[in-house]
């Protein structure tokens, strides 16, 4: 039996999408019900979260949608998940998000999926998980995201390490495999290697 039981999808929500972005949605729901990972997500019916998630349930695969009531109207809350569950702040339903995964999938979103990501990634750096986070990169979408992190990388305001706790990728069974291995052997987060100040003693050294 797979050690990863459930992966968190962040993803849009967005009805005015170039229809090839919706293959990719369906094709994760798919494969996450194939391979009896339950689907955790944002409890939306619109835009590549509908997609996902009714893409999953028709493969006989479990949905988790955690949605605001404010979003509830706005993005016509999916009514098909197996669990629906309604919150009154974006700081809960994005706290529920990130426990109930055993890890993290992104594909193409917008605001708010880059900022789920990026407090899923810094929440894994510091050491508040560790869960890991693939990235799809669905039609070269997140190629400007992985250029930033590595140009933070070159000048040093990102340490290398973390490399190895945030994957991307342009096929989507690859990246799964990937979050199933990293879930069974786990990085851990050694501030000495992943914070960017440094190590601790680093300062008292050049004094």
């Amino acid at each position: 039996m797979s050690a990863l039981r459930s992966v968190t999808l962040y993803c849009s929500s967005s009805r005015s999408l170039d229809p090839h972005f919706s293959v990719a949605a369906r094709a994760t729901g798919e494969l996450l019900a194939r391979r009896g990972i339950t689907l955790v997500y944002g409890g939306g019916g619109l835009g590549l979260m509908g997609e996902a998630a009714r893409a999953c349930k028709a493969a006989g695969g479990r949905v988790e949608g955690i949605i605001t009531r404010k979003f509830l109207d706005l993005e016509q809350g999916w009514l098909g998940c197996d669990e629906l569950v309604v919150v009154d702040t974006m700081r809960e339903r994005k706290r529920i998000l990130i426990e109930r995964g055993d890890a993290f999938l992104v594909l193409p979103g917008g605001m708010g999926t880059f900022e789920e990501f990026f407090e899923t990634l810094v929440g894994r750096q510091i050491g508040d998980h560790e869960k890991p986070i693939a990235v799809l990169d669905d039609h070269g979408y997140y190629l400007p995201l992985q250029s930033m992190i590595e140009h933070s990388i070159r000048e040093k305001f990102v340490r290398e390490a973390v490399r190895e706790i945030v994957h991307f990728g342009g096929e989507l069974e690859p990246l799964v495999d990937w979050l199933e291995a990293s879930v069974r052997t786990p990085v851990h987060a050694d501030p000495e290697r992943f914070l960017p100040m440094g190590p601790k003693n680093a300062a008292a050294r050049r004094d």
